[in-house]
């Protein structure tokens, strides 16, 4: 098998596959244990770009609070902005009321799965859909995250990483994997397998159950190419931490822009108003006269 084939033995790889993740997976994560789609959407959305230990508190929280769609949807938006505190990217928690709403103003408190009803929710991109789809009703459909990409283009596509393939290459490697039933499980597998073996540096291979017929350990494990990359900017540095930080502050109550200001870094400050107009765009803030600040009511 060359770097560019994909005529592997999908049906051995998946059996090799089932059976690792049969005594390795992580079957105790809460969300892995439930097809109700509220919780499978909740769990998605928290996991983005979050790693899984510190949302295990938030999710089990978030449903005894909001257990349906139609609990959060009548939540107040301040009330989820808050329980969102520590998480971080304060967008994901208004999508994720915004799409609760809309299953229950439009859908009737159901999740819909014609794809582009689906897609139309706010804040369900192609992957969340996928996973939706995959995860709760085990249809079979690659889910294509950060792991499972990387696996896919190691094992089929003969490459050390995913960056660079172009998408639909890397979504038919990754499809002609997926059996036609049970791909809940397999699209699972593979993320743990990505997440605990086949991680992005120092990959185990000794330990892979997918070894012996991987297409970039029979090439030699070559390394990513070696790429320009500009300097690391300090979090400190970034819009997204001032943002983060005004929010934060409001958790705790209405504040003046003059109490906001003070609270940022001296070059954050000139850029308060940019600020403020973006987390009132992005229903995180809103102005309540006098030059004050609140929380969404």
């Amino acid at each position: 098998m060359t770097a560019t084939s994909a005529t592997f033995d999908a049906p051995a790889a998946r059996e090799d596959l089932a059976a690792w993740y049969a005594v390795n997976g992580r079957h105790g994560l809460p969300w892995r244990q439930t097809r109700d789609p509220y919780a499978v959407l909740v769990s998605e959305v928290m996991l983005q770009q979050t790693q899984v230990e510190r949302v295990l508190p938030y999710y089990r929280a978030w449903l005894e609070r909001w257990p349906t769609f139609g609990a959060l949807a009548a939540a107040a938006p301040a009330d989820v902005i808050t329980a969102w505190r520590g998480l971080g990217y304060n967008r994901r928690a208004v999508a994720l009321r915004a799409a609760a709403r809309a299953v229950v103003e439009r859908h009737g408190g159901a999740l819909p799965w014609e794809p582009r009803e689906l897609l139309a929710l706010p804040g369900v991109g192609p992957y969340t859909a996928a996973a939706l789809r995959a995860f709760v009703r085990d249809e079979p459909v690659a889910v294509l995250d950060t792991n499972i990409a990387r696996v896919v283009a190691r094992f089929v596509l003969g490459v050390p990483s995913q960056r660079g393939i172009p998408a639909p290459r890397l979504r038919a490697a990754a499809e002609a994997l997926v059996p036609g039933t049970g791909a809940r499980d397999h699209n699972l597998a593979l993320m743990d397998l990505g997440a605990l073996v086949c991680t992005a540096r120092n990959p185990a291979c000794d330990r892979c159950p997918l070894a012996p017929a991987c297409a970039w350990r029979a090439s030699g494990c070559p390394p990513p190419e070696a790429s320009a990359r500009p300097p690391a900017v300090r979090f400190e540095a970034t819009a997204r931490f001032a943002r983060g930080r005004l929010v934060d502050r409001l958790r705790s109550g209405p504040a003046h822009e003059a109490e906001l200001a003070a609270i940022l870094p001296e070059p954050h400050r000139l850029r308060l108003a940019e600020y403020l107009a973006a987390l009132e765009a992005e229903g995180l803030a809103t102005p309540i006269g006098a030059g004050a600040w609140a929380l969404p009511a």
